[in-house]
């Protein structure tokens, strides 16, 4: 599939596809890891492999349970309480990390809603995310919104990446193939590995990387980088 994304490298991008956590929010660092630390600095004491439990726990206990409607503020808040739960804690240790998560995520979301701002110029933008079934509304409540014009959500596709469904969708959703379109993500597993097999173009967003995922796509280590690299 490699071949396939290199022997078609010569046509115009025309649309980018964007990872949403980790990626727009955060310029490279998933949920779970941001996470992990908020509930340190709160004084809460965990080791990696129980605080990794509560949080895949804790996250795929909303899949497919939330409103469609319901905002990023909101869907942090369940987040945060479910994991504090499940951390033993209370609702006072879930305000205290919920609202530093999304203060931080809505900064960086402002900060790369002009660098999209500026790509809108030239391309059309999709989010493609494994997220909760609410991902239309978290986009369309936050700045980067008027940027976006398709957001493909797993649970509303009923394929999470890297399955080439999901990729698919976003491409017939903008009505593009996937020699026109350029994936950002911060994934190797999810996001590289399903453009890979979409033979679509890639870029890895992933602060202190030494090397790209594959030797003809970029490395970058925040999104205002893409100014530079892009076509």
């Amino acid at each position: 599939m490699r071949e396939k994304s290199e022997a078609m490298s010569d046509a115009k991008p025309e649309v980018l596809l964007f990872d949403f956590g980790g990626t727009l929010d955060a310029d490279g660092v998933a949920w779970k890891d941001r996470f992990f630390r908020l509930v340190a600095d709160a004084g809460v004491s965990v080791d990696r492999a129980s605080f990794d439990k509560a949080f895949y726990d804790a996250d795929d206990a909303l899949v497919g349970k939330l409103p469609r409607e319901l905002s990023l503020a909101q869907t942090v808040q369940r987040l945060s309480l479910d994991l504090a739960r499940g951390l033993g804690g209370d609702s006072a240790l879930a305000r205290r990390i919920g609202t530093r998560f999304l203060d931080e995520a809505l900064a960086k979301l402002a900060a790369n809603a002009r660098v999209l701002e500026k790509l809108a110029e030239r391309y059309r933008i999709g989010i493609v995310s494994n997220f909760y079934g609410n991902l239309e509304a978290t986009c369309a409540g936050t700045s980067i919104g008027r940027y976006v014009d398709a957001a493909i959500d797993s649970e509303a596709v009923g394929a999470t990446k890297p399955d080439p469904r999901i990729f698919q969708a976003a491409l017939d959703a903008l009505a593009t193939s996937s020699d026109r379109a350029i994936f950002v993500g911060d994934s190797l597993p999810r996001d590289m590995e399903g453009a890979r097999r979409m033979g679509m173009r890639h870029i890895w967003l992933h602060p202190g990387a030494t090397s790209a995922c594959c030797p003809a796509d970029p490395v970058i280590a925040n999104v205002s980088e893409l100014l530079r690299v892009l076509p």
